[in-house]
């Protein structure tokens, strides 16, 4: 992906695994930027011949790991509108910042982008995905369905003992775990808007006739807006750290990763709408779709546009898709890259530079 970047946009600097590539015009203009994420998902991929990738040769070939969320057919749309933009650099003024951003899953790698300033400067801002259960044809241009999301860690410490001659002298960590993680589950909803909380994992022993000294909980909490996302996740920290005096252990949070509810500035999804309509194979291009989902890091991007002064979306692309993701059947209809690179070179190419959108 470098080697193209280098080709198409301009020399890379640094050496981490997000990429920015920045077309600079030498005109006036604003700056925009279009965000693309990377990252494959802790899964092995299906091996046999009713999985197309794997009939056709294209399956991962690394164990434990693949693309199940379409981010391969994210940064090949990247990579394609830096093929695009280039080739029609002479009708572009301004700059054109292209973003492919490591570790969305997990909502990490936004967070390190905004920090280091991938950001800074920029006028109006789009994220995309594809699939996400939109259909083919079908494209929304201002996706507000996303969560307000934090993850973290929770380690509980105790002390070991013989579970047989001495269990008066342990402190059960797996049992305050086992408790937290009961409790976490028992968090009243609010009253405003959805939530969510979740242990994904928990870990804890070291042998059957030992007291267990350590145990970890692996959590993540969501809410339809920031303030109700805030509200689960101190009640959160309220139940491990009872469950841990309770048992008379320790417990420490780490936070992991975190994202924020979307808000997309009404003006720019009109912008973008206007565009993806002109699209062919676009069928109907949405404003907004409300409804509580998932969630993306990629409004923590949007947010600090924003608060800078500038507008910014997120797209989702629809498609049809051979089964859900994060499964490890997961494949997409190609032809929704096309879609999606022309609507955003659209987006870049008929951007009205002399006036406000």
């Amino acid at each position: 992906m470098r080697r193209r970047a280098r080709k198409w946009l301009a020399p890379f600097e640094g050496g981490f695994t997000g990429l920015v590539a920045t077309l600079n015009t030498g005109r006036p203009g604003p700056t925009l930027a279009f965000r693309v994420d990377m990252d494959a998902l802790d899964l092995s991929e299906a091996l046999d011949d009713s999985h197309r990738p794997f009939r056709d040769g294209f399956a991962s070939c690394n164990p434990g790991m693949m693309h199940a969320c379409a981010h391969d057919g994210h940064t090949t749309i990247g990579l394609g509108l830096a093929h695009v933009l280039m080739h029609n650099k002479a009708q572009l003024n301004g700059t054109i910042r292209l973003i492919f951003q490591p570790a969305e899953e997990g909502t990490r790698g936004a967070r390190a982008m905004v920090a280091a300033g991938a950001l800074d400067g920029v006028d109006y801002f789009t994220a995309i995905h594809i699939g996400t259960g939109v259909p083919a044809g079908t494209v929304i241009c201002g996706s507000d369905n996303f969560m307000a999301t934090t993850k973290f860690d929770a380690t509980f410490t105790g002390v070991a003992a013989h579970a047989g001659g001495k269990p008066e002298e342990g402190r059960n960590a797996l049992l305050a775990a086992a408790q937290a993680a009961l409790a976490l589950h028992s968090i009243a909803p609010h009253s405003e808007g959805a939530s969510r909380v979740n242990v994904g994992v928990m870990q804890a022993g070291s042998g059957r006739n030992v007291v267990p000294a350590h145990a970890l909980l692996k959590v993540e909490t969501r809410g339809e807006s920031e303030a109700i996302n805030q509200y689960v996740f101190e009640r959160a920290q309220s139940v491990i750290t009872g469950a841990a005096a309770l048992y008379g252990v320790t417990a420490e949070m780490r936070l992991m990763g975190a994202a924020t509810a979307s808000a997309p500035t009404p003006a720019w999804v009109d912008y973008l709408r206007q565009q993806a309509s002109q699209v062919p194979g676009v069928e109907q291009a949405i404003d907004k779709v409300k409804a509580p989902a998932g969630s993306e890091d990629a409004t923590l991007m949007m947010a600090r546009v924003q608060e800078n002064g500038g507008m910014a979306s997120y797209m989702v692309f629809g498609t049809d898709l051979s089964a859900g993701h994060h499964n490890e059947k997961f494949d997409f209809d190609e032809r929704v890259m096309t879609v999606a690179i022309e609507t955003l070179a659209r987006t870049a190419l008929n951007f009205p530079w002399t006036r406000g959108v």
